[in-house]
């Protein structure tokens, strides 16, 4: 099969496109045919050198999202059939023609969705939905602060929260994304412009989910009502914060809650993926659909080098996406 593959830690250079051993389906696996993947920001500090891949799963060959065809099964599997559509998330090896994957961690793909939209789903909904739902608790009524709302997870982020019936505030550095982020169903746009929010941000919010880390850590907090949680997703401007009112999170009683999906065991993901499943993936289907994938770019698979740019140039708004 054709695989990207990283040939160690480093710019553009490092990746190339290049044949690979074909995987086969262990007990209760299945062996998908990848048509479409998603590409997220794992992928880039991965090929940085700053983001390995979790123990079982291919360390030279990226790509954590993907939506295809189930090609064979392996001993045990009995929840898919071959030919069906399948979409899911990975630890690893997603960049490729072929990919084996639990079978209970594979979803359906919507059917009136095509590839590239359904391979937009997982990484973007999951992680939206879990730091939301399951680790924000917002509900309606809630103020909802959402970090780079023109990311893929924001976008979900975005929709999920108005589906919940919160009240969202987004924040971006481009005013364009702040437009774009108003058709989703964001009620207040606040452009990063100098980086510091906490005057904008109006009434105090109960959730933040945030990517920007250390910096942005002594704002998050000033603006959480009482009991507020901030849900804390990566730290793209830094890990360390320089400051922090304890005294604050103390007397509030406020929660910060770390999370990362990439490393949780097929014991945590099954539920989640249920969940997804049974409750989310509904809202994809029907001429009126309440959820939509928002996919900013479609490359060819030979054109990473070309994705990776304009992922590192923060100029897509939604999903890069990539299709053999």
């Amino acid at each position: 099969m054709r695989a990207i593959i990283y040939r160690g830690a480093g710019g553009p250079e490092v990746m190339s496109l290049t044949e690979a051993p074909t995987p086969m389906p262990g007990p209760e696996q299945i062996l998908v045919r990848v048509t479409a993947v998603g590409l997220n920001r794992a992928d880039v500090i991965q090929r940085r050198g700053g983001y390995p891949a979790p123990p079982g799963w291919p360390a030279d060959i990226p790509g954590i999202e993907y939506a295809g065809v189930v090609a064979a099964l392996g001993p045990g599997a009995t929840r898919w059939s071959v030919g069906d559509r399948v979409m899911g998330l990975v630890g690893g090896g997603a960049h490729a023609e072929y990919l084996t994957v639990p079978e209970r961690e594979a979803m359906p793909a919507p059917a009136g969705l095509s590839d590239a939209d359904a391979a937009a789903i997982p990484e973007a909904y999951l992680t939206a939905y879990d730091a939301l739902v399951t680790r924000g608790r917002a509900k309606a009524g809630d103020r909802v602060l959402i970090h780079a709302v023109g990311s893929g997870i924001s976008t979900a982020a975005v929709q999920l929260a108005k589906w919940l019936g919160a009240t969202v505030i987004g924040t971006s550095r481009t005013p364009a994304k702040l437009d774009r982020a108003r058709s989703l169903g964001m009620d207040h746009g606040i452009l990063l412009s100098p980086e510091r929010f906490r005057g904008a941000v109006g009434a105090p919010v109960d959730v933040v989910l945030d990517y920007l880390g250390g910096p942005a850590l002594e704002d998050n907090l000033a603006v959480l009502a009482s009991r507020g949680r901030l849900v804390l997703l990566g730290t793209l401007q830094g890990p360390v914060a320089e400051r922090v009112d304890l005294g604050r999170v103390l007397r509030s009683r406020l929660e910060v809650i770390g999370t990362v999906m990439r490393a949780r065991s097929h014991d945590e993901k099954v539920p989640l993926v249920d969940e997804i499943t049974a409750r989310l993936l509904p809202l994809f289907d029907g001429p009126a659909p309440r959820l939509i994938p928002v996919v900013g770019a479609v490359f060819p698979m030979g054109a990473m080098v070309d994705a990776h740019g304009a992922m590192e140039r923060n100029e897509v708004f939604g999903k890069i996406v990539l299709t053999w």
